[in-house]
C-alpha cells in the first residue's frame, strides 16, 4: 500500500472524507501532528481535532466496529433465519414500530417468511410467526424453546425470581408449587366459582351506583379481578375503595404499560447507554419495590400468625414449605422467591383478565346485535339465576363470543420471550442455542390459515353452520407447552362468569357524543385505550 506524506490542508481532508482505512488516519494524523510545528496552531487545531484523547476513541471505536462487523460475518451459518439488514450499532430498530412491534412483525413475516432475524443493539433475535411455525417450536421443540432470556427491564423488575423468568431448578419448583397450590384452593373447582360469583355480585352493585351515566370502568373492574386472585394468594378480599389495594392496581398498571413502552425497547437495546438517560424505563424499580413492600408487609403479618395445621392461603403453604426445606444451596423456598412469585401471579391474574372484560364491554357497545343475542341466551339458559360454569356448554354463541373477543383483542401480542437450550432447526431455518425468541401471538390469533376474518371481530369463527361451538386449534392466547400461563383455566372461569352476570344484568352503551377506538393502548400487555361506559340496568 502507497502512503503519501506530502499534504496539503485541503488534500488531507479530502483524503480523510474518502479513506476507509484505519492505517490512513493515522498517518495523517501523524502528519498533521508533524505540521503544527510549521504552521500557527489556530490553523491546523481548525482544520483537524488534535486532542489525543480524541484520536484514541475514534481509533477504538473504528476497531471495536471492524471486530463487530468481521464477527457478525463470521458467525452467521449459511441457514441462519433471513431478516432485514441490520445497520452498525442501532441494528434493525428503524424497522420496527417501537410503540407496537408486533405489528412491524407481522409486515416482516410477509416479506422474509415465518422464521425470521432481526437485530436490537447487538442482541440478535428470531421471530416466530403463525400457528404452525409457534407450535413446532414451543410444543414439538418444547425443551429447546423452553428458557427464558433475562432483558435488562425484566431483571429490574422480576430480580430473576418468580415463576415468569426464572430458567432451571428455581423456575419448575416455583411452577409446581403455583399450579399444585392453585388447584388446591380451588383453581377449575366448584369453591372458586363461589368467589368469582360473590365478586361479579359486588362488581354489579358497583355498577348499579353510576345509574346508567358514563363511567371510567378501570379500577373497579380490576379490583373485582384482583380479589380473587388476592384470595387464593393472601386468604382474604378488599373493598374497592381500599387504598392499599387502589395503590397496588394503579402500580402494577404502571409497570406494565411501561414495560411495553419505546424507552424500554431502546433500554433492553442499548442498557449500557439508556441507564443513563432520564424515561420512562426508569421507575420500573421504583414501582417495583413499592410492589414488593405491599407484599413484604403481609406476609410478615401473615408469618407471624402462621398455623402449620391451618394453611389458609398460597403465602401460608409457601411459608409450610420454607419452614420444611433443609437448607442447601439450592434452597427455592425463601423471601425472595415468596415475594416475586405473588407478585407475579397478581400481575398476570389481574391485569389480563381485567383488561379482557373491559375489551368485551367494549366490543358489546361496538357491536350491538352481538350483545343482544348474548342477552337471549342468557335469558334462555340462565334466566335470573346465578350463572354457573355448567352453563357454557348450553351456551354455545356466548362461548364462542368470548372465545373471538380473546382471539380479536389479543391480550399479550409479542408473548414472553423464549430463548433456545440448545442448536435447533426449525423450517429449515438454523437457531443457534442462547438465541433470543419472539414467538408471536398476534400472528397466530389473526392466522388466516385458521381465521376466515382474521382482522375482523367475528364469533362465528368459533361457531358450525348448526351454530354448536367449534374448538380451533389456533386459538392459543395463554401461550403454549412449558411456559404456557399457570393461571389458564382460573381465567377461563373468570371471564364466563363475570362477563354473563354482567350483560344479565345490564346493557352496555356509548356515552352520549363518545366515539369508540378499538386500537390497543402502548404496553406490555394490549389493554384498551381510556374509555368510558354506560351500563343500563336490565332489572
Amino acid at each position: 500500500m502507497t502512503v503519501h506524506t506530502d499534504f496539503t490542508p485541503e488534500e488531507l481532508r479530502i483524503y480523510w472524507n474518502s479513506s476507509k482505512d484505519l492505517q490512513c488516519y493515522i498517518t495523517c494524523q501523524k502528519h498533521c501532528c508533524a505540521s503544527a510545528s510549521t504552521t500557527t496552531q489556530g490553523s491546523a487545531e481548525d482544520m483537524f481535532p488534535l486532542d489525543p484523547v480524541t484520536v484514541l476513541v475514534s481509533i477504538v471505536i473504528c476497531i471495536l466496529l471492524a471486530v463487530v462487523l468481521y464477527k457478525e460475518k463470521e458467525n452467521i451459518h449459511p441457514n441462519y433465519p433471513p431478516g432485514p439488514k441490520p445497520l452498525p450499532i442501532i441494528g434493525n430498530i428503524l424497522n420496527l414500530n417501537v410503540q407496537k412491534p408486533y405489528l412491524s412483525f407481522q409486515e416482516l413475516a410477509k416479506k422474509y417468511g415465518p422464521v425470521f432475524s432481526i437485530k436490537l443493539g447487538t442482541e440478535k433475535m428470531v421471530v416466530l410467526c403463525g400457528y404452525d411455525t409457534v407450535k413446532e417450536a414451543l410444543v414439538n421443540h418444547a425443551e429447546e424453546f423452553s428458557e427464558r432470556p433475562m432483558p435488562p427491564a425484566f431483571m429490574d423488575a422480576t430480580r430473576g425470581y418468580g415463576i415468569a423468568f426464572p430458567n432451571g431448578n428455581n423456575w419448575k419448583t416455583m411452577r409446581q408449587f403455583a399450579v399444585s397450590t392453585l388447584r388446591d384452593f380451588g383453581m377449575g373447582k366448584r369453591s372458586i366459582e363461589e368467589k368469582i360469583n360473590e365478586e361479579s355480585n359486588c362488581l354489579v352493585q358497583m355498577f348499579k351506583c353510576y345509574k346508567g351515566e358514563p363511567f371510567d370502568n378501570t379500577l373497579v373492574m380490576h379490583a373485582a379481578i384482583a380479589n380473587i386472585i388476592i384470595s387464593i394468594l393472601l386468604g382474604h378480599r378488599f373493598d374497592y375503595n381500599d387504598p392499599k389495594l387502589q395503590r397496588i392496581i394503579t402500580t402494577i398498571n404502571n409497570i406494565v404499560r411501561i414495560l411495553g413502552s419505546p424507552m424500554v425497547l431502546l433500554y433492553n437495546a442499548f442498557p449500557s447507554l439508556m441507564r443513563w438517560i432520564p424515561g420512562s424505563h426508569q421507575s420500573i424499580r421504583k414501582n417495583t419495590n413499592e410492589v414488593q413492600s405491599f407484599i413484604r408487609e403481609i406476609f410478615m403479618k401473615q408469618r407471624d400468625q402462621l398455623d402449620i395445621n391451618d394453611q389458609r392461603s398460597l403465602i401460608d403453604c409457601f411459608l409450610v414449605k420454607k419452614k420444611q426445606e433443609k437448607p442447601n444451596p439450592e434452597r427455592h423456598f425463601h423471601d425472595e422467591n415468596l415475594i416475586a412469585l405473588v407478585r407475579d401471579l397478581l400481575s398476570a391474574g389481574m391485569e389480563t383478565t381485567a383488561s379482557t372484560l373491559r375489551w368485551s364491554l367494549l366490543l358489546m357497545m361496538k357491536y350491538p346485535e352481538i350483545q343482544k343475542n348474548v342477552q337471549k341466551e342468557i335469558e334462555k339458559v340462565i334466566g335470573l339465576a346465578e350463572p354457573q360454569m355448567a352453563h357454557r356448554q348450553q351456551m354455545p354463541y356466548t362461548d364462542a363470543v368470548i372465545h373471538e373477543i380473546q382471539r380479536f383483542i389479543d391480550i399479550m401480542p409479542n408473548n414472553l420471550p423464549r430463548i433456545t437450550t440448545q442448536d435447533v432447526i426449525l423450517k429449515g431455518c438454523f437457531i443457534p442455542k442462547g438465541t433470543y425468541i419472539i414467538p408471536s401471538l398476534t400472528s397466530v390469533l389473526r392466522d388466516a390459515k385458521y381465521f376466515k376474518k382474521p382482522d375482523e371481530f367475528y364469533p362465528q369463527h368459533f361457531l358450525d353452520a348448526d351454530g354448536n361451538f367449534v374448538k380451533i386449534e389456533a386459538f392459543i392466547p395463554f401461550s403454549a407447552g412449558k411456559r404456557s400461563c399457570v393461571g389458564a383455566n382460573l381465567a377461563k372461569m373468570q371471564l364466563f362468569l363475570f362477563f354473563t352476570k354482567l350483560l344479565q344484568n345490564f346493557t352496555f352503551k356509548v356515552p352520549p357524543g363518545a366515539k369508540l377506538d378499538l386500537n390497543a393502548a402502548v404496553g406490555f400487555i394490549a389493554a384498551p385505550q381510556k374509555h368510558e361506559i354506560c351500563a343500563v340496568s336490565r332489572n
